[in-house]
């Protein structure tokens, strides 16, 4: 970085030699131009880049005069990202105009481009780059005078010390950056309905926020308050899941054991689900509006309408629906997806455990479907379940309802076989990506089966290229289970953006094309295995399960991809597509049944899930801190159906060993476990552009010894950036080695940013467009308490200091903003 202090100028000859007292024109041009800035002082990369311009003399006097000048140039570096300002001075003259211009170099957007003093935000770059800049005065009298300026823009950094690990109950961001609470459990959203008690005594969960903040959309809102702007950074739709509970919050004294009391399990039941709201930036400051008309509440109980190839499926149909064409609600709502045409991809997970099924439901089905049995017994719904928080328990006030009824899957022979008299098929109503429309309330959200059903964590499209068809990547969140990815049957469009009917335009790109699953080879490629009925063995004489066609394929995704040998990993979890390269990330979290070799239901480690051992203090073995798998098309499309693959980085804590545990070479700045959120910064901002910076989000139970859990801060590479490690296992007798494909080690370009309050999980991150602010998730605080008056944690309350001991913690949205009002991180 050069100081401008020590460069060489252009030095006219003009010498100072009269020595009389009177006053020196010089002081008088100090006087008079005093307010403008000079160039006296070098860049400082950590707060501001100022780079010095030309020097123009003349006089100012009142009589024009031809102008003689004096220049002086310079260049320096300053790393995207971070402001600049150029700075012409004027000695002596009359200036009739003033004009910077951009002469060379990635092109910016200059404020105050006709004045002395001019700025711009450095633009992004993928490596050293060099900017010019003229800077062109007029005098009064016509002359014309060029100086040139030029600036070397260097890619981003992450401009930030590292945040230490922390057991405390806030939320620690790094100095000179601020954290505000924006969206807290029970918060109302509508007009008329009560402050959160906090104390179990509340109700109407469908006018106020759920619980556990997850996966999270901001979409722009126009000045109209109906339709998107995608460029506004102050107001906009904010767009959440509610994955789950945190029951023991929810009532006065906690749950009330089965059978359950009505009002207890319609509170838990509306604490899932999604939120939409509207919220505003003003005088720096964001607020959820409580009144917005947009507001809204989906939870299981919002009708849903089917979509896509299983519509109108046998196995769809119940008492509720007995075509098979509407369901109710969606639950367990992990990850999310943010689509081109401003739509939310909220997405099923842990749907699974919330069914009932009684002994004796498998007869039942034997004697009329048995291939459900199969089925149910693959996604983890086995006899003798009572269903998470027992719901199917509750006797209705109103006989007819059927909103907890719904959750007892059992068959009885006394009813119909197809389904439409009871609720024996709801789980297959369930495991799937939804969209919905946050810009029109009344608008039925739409469950999207050609994405096929599984524990969806995820949904995240590739970049959209016109004329390309997209790619939407996707993890089913259980150990041993698949990555998969759905190609859309139709090129992207890029006029249907800006569609009105965004779920028309859903229906365009979602409802029809190939759905496959990732298969890792050892060598560092793998392939696309298409789940197309009639093709590999997916038939009726499949020895593993006997598909009759394409909708029972995506019915029982998971069975199709045993079928085509897909690579088991280690809970596969968010996606994430760096939007400059289009290489997807994709979180493994941790698995306890990866073992140096395979026995029973454990797995064996491999190339693409290469580690199985102990980190105390447990002794448990398996792949206890996860790590983040990443992938590169075939030239680099979407529509590619092999791939080259590594491994971004490692999970581990800094203390364990660096040849088979810590293989990314993590240190106190950046050790972490358990990989789940994941998100790239957006191409709307420089810090999404070139080299983009990546957010990892953790939610842990291996590590939690040491620290809560965290969110780093990362400017990753590319595939195939590192090397091949061989990689040995040993625990419990048994020896496995394998070789990985490994990235570069991070070392700076990896830092943690944030550290949470206690017992959270950090999860669900997005920015406005112009990435000053970066709204998180926190999830769960507190989640240990058994006893709702001695609470765990008193997060938010304890973010603004001491909170009294028996406040209950909640979950809540914060905003993230950088004081000196930059882009976060960079």
């Amino acid at each position: 970085m050069s100081d401008i202090n020590n460069l060489v100028a252009y030095d006219d000859g003009d010498i100072d030699t009269n020595r009389s007292a009177n006053t020196h024109m010089s002081d008088l041009i100090a006087t008079r131009l005093s307010r403008r800035q000079t160039l006296r002082h070098g860049v400082s990369a950590m707060t501001t880049a100022l780079f010095g311009g030309a020097l123009l003399a003349g006089c100012d006097d009142e009589t024009p005069e031809t102008v003689t000048a004096s220049a002086s140039g310079s260049t320096a570096s300053v790393a995207a990202g971070r402001p600049v300002t150029l700075t012409g001075t004027v000695s002596a003259g009359q200036v009739a105009n003033t004009n910077w211009s951009q002469t060379a170099g990635p092109s910016v957007t200059l404020t105050n481009a006709n004045s002395l003093v001019a700025s711009f935000r450095a633009p992004a770059v993928a490596s050293a780059t060099q900017l010019a800049f003229n800077l062109e005065i007029t005098s009064r009298d016509g002359a014309v005078t060029n100086n040139m300026v030029t600036v070397t823009v260097t890619p981003i950094a992450l401009d930030f010390t590292a945040v230490p690990h922390s057991l405390a109950d806030v939320v620690t961001v790094p100095a000179g950056y601020s954290v505000s609470v924006l969206y807290r459990l029970g918060d109302p959203i509508a007009s008329g309905v009560a402050a959160y008690a906090n104390n179990g005594t509340d109700t109407n969960f469908a006018q106020r926020a759920g619980d556990h903040h997850d996966g999270m959309s901001y979409f722009g809102l126009a000045a109209s308050g109906s339709n998107p702007d995608p460029n506004n950074s102050t107001r906009g739709l904010l767009v959440l899941n509610h994955e789950n509970i945190s029951e023991q919050y929810l009532h006065v004294n906690g749950q009330t054991p089965a059978p359950r009391p009505e009002s207890e399990a319609i509170k838990e039941i509306e604490c899932h689900g999604v939120s939409v709201i509207e919220v505003t930036r003003s005088n720096g400051a964001w607020r959820y509006v409580q009144a917005s008309a947009l507001n809204r509440r989906i939870t299981p109980n919002t009708p849903m309408a089917f979509s896509g190839p299983v519509k109108n499926a046998a196995w769809l149909k119940t008492a509720y629906s007995t075509d098979g064409s509407m369901g109710r609600g969606t639950i367990n709502n992990c990850a999310n997806g943010t689509m081109a045409w401003n739509t939310y991809l909220t997405n099923e997970e842990n749907w699974a455990g919330y069914f009932r099924r009684s002994s004796g439901d498998a007869a039942v089905r034997t004697a009329t479907t048995p291939k459900q049995n199969v089925s149910l017994a693959r996604y983890g719904i086995g006899e003798g379940r009572g269903g998470n928080y027992n719901w199917a328990t509750v006797t209705p006030s109103d006989a007819s309802s059927t909103i907890y009824r719904r959750w007892n899957a059992t068959a009885t022979t006394a009813l119909a076989a197809d389904g439409t008299a009871d609720f024996r098929n709801e789980p297959f109503q369930f495991g799937w990506v939804v969209e919905i429309d946050p810009f029109n309330p009344a608008s039925t959200p739409r469950k999207r089966t050609a994405l096929g059903r599984m524990n969806h964590e995820g949904c995240q499209s590739g970049r959209m290229i016109a004329g390309v068809r997209p790619a939407f990547y996707m993890g089913d969140d259980a150990q041993n289970e698949y990555i998969y990815k759905f190609v859309s049957a139709t090129p992207w469009n890029a006029s249907d953006a800006s569609a009105t009917d965004r779920l028309a335009v859903g229906d365009k790109y979602l409802d029809n094309g190939t759905l496959y699953v990732a298969k890792f080879n050892a060598d560092g490629t793998g392939q696309w295995l298409p789940l197309v009925f009639g093709q590999n063995g997916l038939n009726a004489s499949n020895s593993i399960y006997p598909f009759a066609d394409q909708a029972d394929v995506l019915i029982n995704t998971r069975l199709a991809g045993d079928a085509l040998g897909a690579t088991k990993m280690d809970r596969p979890e968010w996606t994430a597509v760096n939007p400059a390269t289009g290489e997807m990330y994709c979180t493994l979290t941790n698995n306890a049944s990866r073992k140096p070799v395979a026995s029973g239901s454990n797995t064996a480690v491999d190339a693409a899930n290469p580690r199985a051992y102990v980190d105390p203090p447990s002794t448990s073995v398996g792949n206890r801190n996860g790590h983040i798998v990443r992938i590169r098309e075939t030239n680099d499309t979407t529509e590619a159906t092999s791939f080259t693959w590594d491994v971004y980085v490692f999970g581990a804590g800094a203390d364990l060993d660096p040849t088979n545990i810590n293989l990314s070479g993590l240190d106190a700045t950046n050790d972490f476990s358990s990989p789940d959120g994941l998100w790239f910064s957006l191409p709307s901002n420089v810090a999404g552009q070139a080299t983009p910076v990546m957010w990892i989000q953790t939610d842990d139970g291996a590590f939690t010894d040491v620290t809560n859990c965290m969110m780093l801060a990362a400017i990753p590479g590319r595939v195939g950036d590192g090397g091949t490690r061989s990689v040995t296992s040993s625990a419990g007798g048994a020896s496995a080695t394998v070789t990985t494909r490994i990235g570069k080690a991070p070392g700076v370009t990896l830092k943690r940013f944030l550290v949470g309050p206690k017992q959270c999980e950090i999860t669900g991150i997005h920015s406005t467009p112009d990435g000053t602010s970066v709204f998180v998730n926190i999830q769960h605080p507190g989640e240990g308490a058994t006893n709702p008056s001695a609470p765990t944690s008193n997060w938010p309350d304890s973010q603004s200091g001491s909170a009294a001991a028996t406040v209950r913690p909640r979950s809540a949205t914060i905003v993230i903003t950088k004081n000196d009002g930059g882009v976060v991180a960079i």
